[in-house]
């Protein structure tokens, strides 16, 4: 699973051919959740509300970036880093 950004800790990954609807995965300390690109919303898992907090506002920033790296993903495709959260 292709790491595409790194910030406070936090992890952002995608699976490559991974299942709809479009999400990413990030991963805190034991915490793992999946996020789906289109709303922004928790899909499913777990994380400190502070941490949440600051992912989904670098998920804002970077959607479409997002996006693209999903449909990179889907097509087996190499992914690009993402500017982590300064």
């Amino acid at each position: 699973m292709p790491t595409i950004s790194m910030f406070r800790g936090i992890k952002v990954c995608m699976y490559w051919g991974d299942h709809m609807p479009p999400h990413f995965h990030a991963f805190y300390g034991g915490s793992k959740i999946l996020v789906s690109i289109e709303e922004l919303e928790v899909l499913e898992g777990t994380m400190p509300s502070k941490q949440l907090k600051m992912l989904l506002g670098w998920a804002a920033f970077h959607q479409e970036e997002l996006r693209e790296n999903w449909e990179l993903a889907r097509e087996q495709q190499e992914l690009f880093a993402i500017e982590p959260l300064k």
